[in-house]
Formats: C-alpha cells, structure tokens, sequence
C-alpha cells in the first residue's frame, strides 16, 4: 500500500513539474544564443501581455486561446507564431532589425521618436553594431558608420565632421546632455573620445541644423550618445544580475582594453558599474602611399641636449601612444510606472597625449624638429547627472515629463617647448558647467504630437598659465590663454508639433527662442588688453519645418527646412593664442551669433524582404559668419608676441559660406545570411573671405567618402567584409590656411594635396555558448599608408585584432 501510494504520489509531482515547467518557453538572441530577459510577450485577441523573467523565461499556459503570440524586444524584430508553433519549437529565436534608417528609432526631438516620422537624415548605431565593429574610441565608431568623416591631429583625438561643419559647429550630447562648453574651439578637438565606446546602449546622428531641440552649435549635426541602460528586473521574486568581462588586443599600437561592466537590479532598483581602462603604444602606420606620411625622424634629449634622431623604422610614430581609464556608476528607482529617478556618474582621464602634428613640424626644413615637447596634458571628464521622469496618469499639460539637472568638469592643459629651449609654457584650463532641461510629450489625439521645453546651461572657465625651466624648475606667470573667471550662459524655450495629417502626410514645425551672456575680466598686467572687461549677449530666434509624403506603400520623400545658430562662446572672444608660427588671435568682445540656413529633400524606399535604399540632398548656407581675420590690436597690425613679431588675427563676424551636397545609403539581403550594405558621401563648400574679397573652399569640407560591405550571418557566428573608401583633394579644394601644410603629401608640382585611397577589411564573431564569444579581424589588409584629410597623423596600417567576451 506504501508503495502504492508513493507511486501515486511520483507521478503527481511529474505531472505538477510538467504543467510549472513543460510549458516554459525561452527567449534566445538567434545568434549570439544569449537569453533575453524582459522580453515582451503578448497577444492581440485576447489582450494579454507579460516579461520574460532574468533568465529570458515565459509561461506559455499564459496564453492559451490566443489568436497569435508575439515577442518583442528592443533593436529586434517582432516575432509571430501560433500557440502550437511555440509548444513545439521550445524557444523562440529573435533576429537582429534589419529595418531601414527611415524606420529605426531615433531621439530628434530629444524624445524617442521613429526615424520615418522625422523629415530629415537620421542613424542609428545600436550595441550590437558596436560589439561587432569593436572600435578603439567613440571617434573610430562614428566613422564605422560611413556617413560620419573624422579628422585627427593626435592618435589621442577624433573630430567629426558632418556636412562641411565640424568642432563647435556641431553638437555632443551625452544621455540628453550637452557636452560642448564655453571653450569649445574652431580648431578640431578631441572630446568626443572621453566617452567610453564599450559601455554604451545606442548613438543616434542627426544631420543637419538641430538648434530647435538642441540649442547653439547644432548647425552641421547632432551627435546623441546613449551609455548602457542599468536593467530591473522582471521578477517580482527575483534580482537581476548581469556581467560581462571583455578583453581585446591589436597590433597596429599594441592596443591592450580591458572592460567590466556589472547589472544588479530588482524590480524597484537598478545598479550599473562600467569600468575600461585601455592602453596604446606608437601607431604604426602603413606600406603603400606618400614618404610624406612617414616618420623619417623623432627628438628626443640627450644629456641636456634636444636631439633630433633618424627613426629606424618611419612607419612607426614616435611619441603617440597614449592610456585612458573611463567609468560609470548608474543608481535608478522606479517605485511605479509612473515614476523614474536616475542618477549617473561618468568618468574619463587620459595620460599625457602628444600632438603628433605638431612633433613632426620643421619649418626650416633643416632637418631640426621644430618642437622639443608639444602634448595635452591629462584630460579629465566628469559629469554628475540627475534626471527624473514622469508618465502621466491623467493631464492637459503632458503625457510624460523628464527634468535632467547635469553638472560637468572639464580639465586639460597645453604643454610645449621649442627645440633648445629650457623653458616649457604651461597653460591650465578648467570649465565647470551646470546646466538643466526640462522636456515635455503630449499626445493630444492620435494624429496630433507636441514637443516643448526649457533648457537653462551655465559655464565658469578657469584659466592660468606659466612657464617653467627645465633646469630648475622655477615658475614665470604668463597671460592664460582665457580670461579666468569668464562666464557663459543660455537660457532658451522650444517648442515642435507633429501633425499627421492621414497615412500619408505627416507635417512638423518648431520654433526655439535663446539668449546668451558672456562675461569677461582682463588681466592687463600680463598682456596688454583694450578691455578691462566686458559683456556680451545676444537673442536668437530658430525655426525648422518638415513634410514627409508617402505617395505609396513602402516609398517616402521627405523635405527639411530648418535654422541653426551658435553663440560665440569664451574662446571665440577671449582667447590669446599664436596659431602658428609669426601669427597671434588676440580677443574680440564685438561678436554676435552666426546663422545657418538649411533646405534639405531625400527619399526612401523599402522592400518587402528588407532590401532598401535611399538618398538626400541638401544646401546650407551661414550668414554673419564667425571667421578668423587680419585685425587692428591697439591700432596696430602686427605685435611682438613670445618674442616674436606677429601678424595680428582675431574671430570675427566678417564671412558667409554655403555647403551642398548628397548622402546615399541601400541595404540588400541575399538571403541565407547574406547582406549587402553601402552608404556614400560628398559635399562642396566655400566661405567668403573678407581679406581677398572672394570665395575659397571651406574648412571641414571633405572628400567623397562612404563604406561598403558585405556581412553574412547565422547561429552563433558572424563575418563582415567591409571597405572604407575616400577621394582625393588637390591644393585647389583645400581651405587658404591649410594650403603648404606639413601633414599633407605633395604632388609632381610641389603642391599639397590627399591622394585617394582605400582600405580593405574583414572581422568575425563566434558565439560559442550564451556566456563566451570571441571577435577577431584584421584591418588595412592590403597595408595602405594613408591620411584622413586634414589629420596630421596616419591611420594604422595592417591590424589584426581578438578580443574575448563573457557573459554572466
């Protein structure tokens, strides 16, 4: 009878284990493998909707009498199947989103909006993207894209450029805030690399003025940075925890990164930890192209003694390696659905980073490097951030509200020091930025969107500078290249409507309206300022408005017209600087907001199998121009300067320039895993110049430019082959101040010029289980010795890289 009645009592618990377990269905990413926690799982007819728990489980039970059932997650595509399609398979298998960029989601209007909603060129690059490329710095990631260019004066930099506008004419935000500030300067800049490659979620770039959402400097492009998202938990019962642990190695500068991330969360708290420390020796560069782009000799010194030595191998760039450790810690709390608090800290040092460009110069061509020392020093990065959501249960005012307060540290320094010359000048700068944006959504019927908000942004900048004797060590206080304790502020309110009209028409239009303040005290004891002090301000006063058409199924024209605008800022007007050699910026407190005028016309069409292409053309013209001109200081043309007689220059609004050009992108699956890829860039440019009386090409225009690749999928294991790809510029298309330049190659004629090139590349992933995967490629294949135009360093040559990943 025992027996009996434990038999019975087995069989009960198989039967109990069956109906709690049997019916379990797992969420699988179809190539990595990898669960998919916080899936969405849903059904139509019945409503019914629930979360894939941490281990990317869900109760098929759950959904019995249902029409269809449907799995969603985000950068996936939604999948479909019946009840009985699900019992069967066990697990459901989710595939990257292959929809075009028109339908991708973006945040144009600082919202998360679809792309096919915006009237103007939008991209996305999601994570998978960033694991799959694996590049070195946020700079090498945007120009993966093939629609971004970047120059590069140091290994340590990257200055985008989109649409003949680059440095402060195009804007950096970080998780909804601003990162361009107060010293934001015209020559290139290398901020963007302070962001940590490896630890973020999305970029979205948006082309073209953006100054209604964003604000000053929004003229050539937006660049929005999403870091990693920390994730709560599905479970009610359960944490969630996540890890990953991720190595790569590349030969090209002995690149060693290392990268931890952790994820804690429950279904009320969410805890993120990101820490990457990354290293690089001397770049080496490639084989075939210009002697120019070598490195035939390198200083160094000996004995108290500057030296210039010959390089035993000139594809080898002396002096510029450099290291970097950045960090996040995010802290967020949901205590309903109607309600998020997020607090983040981000974090980023460098090491000392050489300006190559400058190490390189001889002006006398005497064999003589010029430069004995030229380098950043660290540059320091911190931004507290604090922003608080809410979704609305019932309101006229808004359906959500998100109010973000951010406060920024910015540090860095210039260190150089003539060949046998015993002294260094030292120049520290400091910004200290607040700022606080509160933005509204409001749905007011179902064809009708209001966007709107206030943005408040303050910037204190420090500034000191000295030189210092290499022998004893004894100081000199010199003028600081901006005035210390100057001030910059805006304060501006925007609003946009989207309105569509049926499934056809969608109109939007938006309005902004800003005000700037800068104030600024001299130091006339150090150098001899026409001011004391001053102030400056200034209203503006921006509009955009877009139509998107579709006249039928699957193809969309859409048209942008749209203004910019950029405040002249702390370094526009304040700064002390020789920009090269025999010539002096000096300040110019008259200055006012330079105007952008964009028009832009494109379309896209799509297939029902996922293929599509598309293309825009677009013409930018900006007025009141702040350019760099010939100036009177004290009545006086010409100044003695570091003990020098220079040629007096200062920022003006003295130009006007126009930009036109055309962006084309297509993507074709072959099927089996097989897809086409391409996208193609160029652009013409002129600025007027006042001095000449006549049109010259404009800085920051580029040559053609694009990427195309082929990529080939399936479980578990992914390659791409890929080539990038850039035409060639003669000394007619450079910009009147970069014709000469050292860091270009010169011609039969003895002129400057960039020679078109290419490079062939392939990299791979294998996943081997949902814990480990492996990457590998090698870059350059064909070793090209190459330049980007406008950058005083060479790219690498042949690459070969490997990098690990785990997962837990």
């Amino acid at each position: 009878m025992k027996k009996q009645l434990f038999v019975a009592l087995s069989l009960c618990l198989l039967g109990f284990a069956h109906l709690s377990f049997g019916q379990s269905i797992t969420v699988l990413d179809a190539i990595t493998q990898q669960r998919v926690p916080g899936a969405k799982i849903f059904s139509l007819n019945p409503k019914v909707q629930r979360l894939a728990n941490t281990q990317g489980l869900f109760d098929l039970n759950d959904f019995k009498g249902c029409d269809s059932v449907y799995i969603s997650y985000a950068t996936y595509q939604t999948a479909g199947y019946t009840y009985k399609e699900i019992e069967a398979m066990g697990a459901v298998e989710l595939t990257d989103n292959v929809l075009s960029i028109r339908e991708m989601n973006a945040s144009a209007n600082r919202w998360e909006e679809k792309v096919s909603k915006q009237s103007s060129l939008q991209v996305r690059m999601n994570p998978r993207q960033v694991e799959r490329l694996g590049p070195q710095t946020s700079a090498d990631l945007l120009e993966q894209s093939g629609l971004v260019f970047i120059q590069k004066s140091q290994f340590a930099g990257g200055s985008p450029q989109f649409r003949g506008f680059g440095t402060n004419r195009v804007m950096i935000v970080v998780d909804g805030v601003r990162m361009n500030n107060a010293i934001f300067r015209s020559g290139n800049l290398q901020n963007i690399i302070a962001l940590d490659a490896n630890a973020l979620e999305s970029v979205d770039v948006l082309f073209g003025p953006g100054s209604v959402h964003y604000g000053s400097d929004a003229i050539g492009g937006v660049m929005d940075f999403r870091t990693k998202k920390a994730l709560y938990s599905p479970d009610s019962s359960k944490s969630f925890v996540k890890s990953t642990l991720f190595s790569r190695y590349s030969t090209a500068s002995n690149e060693s990164t290392s990268h931890f991330d952790i994820n804690v969360g429950t279904q009320k708290w969410a805890f993120l930890t990101t820490v990457t420390y990354a290293r690089f020796g001397d770049l080496k560069t490639g084989k075939h192209g210009p002697k120019e782009y070598l490195r035939p000799t390198y200083q160094t010194t000996i004995n108290g003694i500057d030296t210039t030595l010959t390089n035993d191998d000139p594809r080898i760039q002396r002096s510029s390696g450099y290291a970097q450790l950045n960090g996040i810690q995010k802290i967020q709390f949901k205590p309903n659905k109607h309600w998020e608090f997020q607090y983040s800290l981000n974090f980023s040092q460098s090491t000392d980073a050489p300006r190559y460009d400058r190490l390189i110069l001889d002006n006398d061509d005497d064999g003589v490097l010029d430069n004995a020392e030229w380098y950043y020093g660290p540059q320091k990065w911190m931004m507290h951030r604090l922003s608080i959501l809410n979704k609305a249960k019932r309101s006229s005012i808004y359906d959500e509200m998100r109010l973000t307060f951010a406060y920024q540290k910015f540090e860095e320094s210039r260190n150089d020091r003539k060949t046998g010359s015993d002294l260094i000048r030292r120049q520290f700068e400091k910004v200290n930025a607040f700022s606080a944006n509160l933005d509204f959504r409001k749905h007011f019927r179902p064809r009708v969107h209001l966007f709107y908000g206030l943005e408040g942004v303050f910037n204190l900048v420090g500034s000191n500078a000295y030189r210092e004797s290499i022998v004893d060590n004894s100081r000199t206080t010199i003028n600081p290249r901006y005035p210390d304790g100057s001030t910059w502020q805006s304060y501006c309110a925007y609003s946009s409507v989207r309105y569509e009209v049926n499934d056809q028409l969608l109109l939007t239009l938006g309005a902004r309206y800003s005000q700037y303040h800068i104030q600024a005290s001299f130091d006339t004891t150090l150098f001899s300022y026409p001011v004391i002090s001053t102030t400056n301000s200034d209203n503006s006063i921006n509009g955009s408005f877009g139509i998107n058409y579709n006249p039928v199924k699957r193809f969309q024209l859409f048209f942008n017209g749209s203004t910019g605008y950029r405040a002249p800022n702390i370094d526009d007007m304040g700064k002390v600087f020789d920009s090269e050699p025999g010539s002096v910026v000096v300040p110019n407190v008259d200055l006012k907001s330079e105007y952008a005028y964009n028009a832009e016309f494109g379309f896209a069409k799509w297939f029902k199998k996922g293929a599509y292409f598309g293309a825009t053309i677009y013409y930018t013209y900006l007025n009141n121009a702040l350019a760099r001109s010939n100036y009177l200081f004290n009545g006086q043309d010409s100044i003695m300067y570091e003990g020098e007689l220079s040629e007096v220059l200062a920022i003006q609004n003295v130009s006007n320039a126009y930009v036109y050009g055309v962006q084309g992108w297509m993507e074709i699956p072959f099927g089996k895993g097989f897809k086409f890829s391409s996208t193609i860039s160029y652009q013409k440019g002129y600025d007027y110049n006042v001095d000449s009386a006549a049109y010259f090409p404009k800085n920051h225009i580029t040559p053609l430019f694009g990427r195309t690749s082929i990529h080939f999928e399936k479980k578990r294991f992914n390659v791409e082959l890929y080539a990038l790809y850039h035409g060639s510029m003669s000394i007619d298309d450079f910009p009147l101040n970069e014709r000469g330049d050292h860091v270009y190659a010169v011609d039969a004629n003895g002129n400057s010029y960039t020679p078109a090139w290419y490079t062939i590349n392939f990299k791979g992933s294998y996943f081997f289980n949902k814990h480990i995967s492996v990457n590998a490629g090698v870059e350059n294949i064909t070793n090209q010795l190459y330049r980007t135009f406008g950058s005083g360093i060479s790219a690498a040559g042949r690459n070969f890289s490997i990098s690990v990943r785990a997962t837990f």
